[in-house]
């Protein structure tokens, strides 16, 4: 759910994990503690076959929609990108060769010569180009529109080359080029009718190619044995990613070996998991954070007193222990602080400088009163598609109603959550939304740049003058430290006006069957070919 984005929504690596304040091995919880692992050892052999699990169906397979988890698990196999993010946190070339900017207004590929897609045609710049500018066309409705705000045009400038020019400096542009906003299509395969949809799939340079699509069952997907990038050949054959919606039967397939992994495992399984003779449960590096998202700043929320009083009224530990298993750490701000890789020393010092958010329900009660909001309602989404965010919901729902606040929670299909962070419309009537908010950067801007006057993700519709002049003022920085210190008054701005209202920050998980290993156990796993990195254990 993300509810993510570039988020979706993403890696993170060891070097942030120590030194911006993930939580390191052996964390202690709220619960006890978990264990961080980096990585698995690499895969030593072929597999014939590799089963999946997703918590959920994507609805789409194009890279302008897969705004989260489930469809970016898929296509970080399938679909590849100018640049490439890696488990360790680094942005480095991927279908384009080099990226340079002769001046800040400008970023120029050079696009890497010889690559097929898996139709057995070659990538060409004008592939580039016609993959780029569909974020663009209104008509289109990319859901990473956001990365392209201050994009003028991209036009091929060579043959294998194209240029993007900006409206004005966009440090930030490159990095996303490592997310789906740089996804490169075949150019005809885009033209077809129904393209990413079941019944046509997609046509892209990954390690994998689509195969089939079982509504309600599963995607299949075989070994591209005309990839690329030797370093990344796949071990596995066939793989095949079903679809379990249900979190005990997902946790169930596991145990009985019927599936032999998956990411985002449900907290409540975590026990069984932890014991499970077939596999191991793994908890791995982050840039996630769970927040409450006011989405109409209009409503009762309007008044930071009273989300302020909201976010002082929880008990962020006991929400830990009932809507995480205890495997998270209570958050402090926003944005996740192992989101920092770009600049580790900045993030840490930011961090430190923040003040714990603690539980102080006489003060919260006191501010309701000061706001004249005794009484007021808020809406609160709630669904079946993760038991998390019933149980943060039944939190905040008691929380607010000690302060004196009317708590409603309304809810929400399961298939209709995601909508609610991609569609206006189906956030009306709705105060406040529960998020798994991750980065799929390595650089701290991309979270707080989305909390700017009109940005897609701004879903709350906050508006600062002195806080936009700061986005573009970080976004004109070149060099990584300086961009994110300015970056560390985005953050205390967004901490003190309560845009987003922190709870925890929670590991990334896996499960993996003991037969395999290979995978990734962090997040990187969203913009990173995981599945190429899988192989028998033995």
């Amino acid at each position: 759910m993300r509810t993510p984005r570039f988020a979706a929504a993403g890696a993170l690596l060891a070097l942030a994990v120590a030194a911006c304040g993930a939580p390191p091995a052996g964390t202690k919880g709220a619960a006890g503690a978990f264990e961080i692992t980096k990585d698995t050892p690499p895969g030593k052999g072929p597999v014939d076959t590799v089963t999946w699990s997703l918590y959920a169906e994507p609805q789409s397979l194009d890279y302008v929609y897969a705004f989260d988890y489930p469809p970016n698990t898929v296509l970080a196999n399938v679909c590849e990108q100018l640049m490439r993010i890696t488990p360790d946190l680094k942005v480095e070339p991927g279908l384009a060769t080099a990226a340079r900017a002769p001046d800040p207004k400008r970023w120029v590929y050079t696009i890497r010569e010889g690559v097929k897609f898996h139709d057995g045609s070659t990538l060409t710049a004008d592939d580039v180009v016609a993959s780029l500018r569909r974020h663009m066309d209104p008509k289109v409705g990319s859901y990473w529109v956001s990365a392209y705000q201050n994009v003028d045009k991209i036009e091929k400038t060579g043959p294998m080359e194209v240029t993007v020019h900006l409206k004005k400096p966009d440090a930030l542009f490159n990095e996303e080029m490592g997310t789906s906003a740089g996804t490169i299509e075949s150019a005809a395969w885009l033209g077809k009718e129904g393209y990413g949809t079941p019944d046509v799939g997609v046509n892209c340079t990954g390690p994998f190619s689509f195969d089939s699509w079982q509504k309600g069952q599963a995607i299949n997907f075989k070994k591209f044995t005309g990839y690329w990038d030797t370093s990344l050949e796949a071990k596995v054959n066939t793989l095949k990613m079903v679809f379990i919606a249900d979190p005990a039967a997902r946790v169930n397939a596991m145990l009985a070996g019927e599936v032999d992994g998956g990411y985002l495992l449900p907290p409540p399984g975590f026990a069984k998991l932890r014991t499970a003779g077939s596999g191991t449960l793994y908890f791995g590096p982050n840039t996630t954070a769970v927040n409450l998202i006011p989405t109409d700043l209009k409503g009762t929320l309007g008044d930071v007193k009273v989300r302020k009083a909201l976010s002082m009224a929880l008990d962020r530990d006991g929400i830990i222990k009932a809507a995480a298993a205890g495997a998270g750490t209570p958050a402090k701000a926003p944005g996740a602080s192992g989101a920092w890789g770009t600049a580790p020393d900045v993030g840490k010092a930011s961090f430190d400088a923040l003040a714990p958010l603690t539980q102080d329900v006489a003060g919260a009660k006191k501010l309701i009163e000061e706001a004249g909001a005794t009484g007021k309602k808020i809406v609160m989404a709630t669904s079946t598609l993760s038991p998390d965010i019933g149980v943060v919901a039944n939190a905040v729902q008691s929380a607010g109603q000690t302060i004196g606040l009317k708590v409603e929670l309304k809810a929400v299909a399961p298939e209709a959550y995601t909508a609610l962070f991609s569609d206006p419309k189906a956030r009306e009537g709705i105060d406040l939304v529960m998020t798994i908010w991750y980065d799929s950067t390595p650089d701290p801007l991309e979270f707080y740049g989305i909390l700017r006057t009109g940005d897609f993700a701004n879903y709350g519709g906050y508006s600062n003058p002195e806080y936009d002049a700061l986005v573009d003022a970080a976004n004109a920085k070149a060099d990584p430290a300086e961009r994110a210190a300015v970056v560390a008054k985005l953050q205390e701005i967004a901490v003190r006006d309560v845009v987003w209202i922190p709870l925890y920050e929670p590991p990334h998980n896996m499960f993996m069957n003991k037969r395999l290993t290979g995978a990734p156990t962090g997040i990187s796993q969203l913009v990173y070919p995981w599945a190429a990195r899988l192989g028998s254990a033995g």
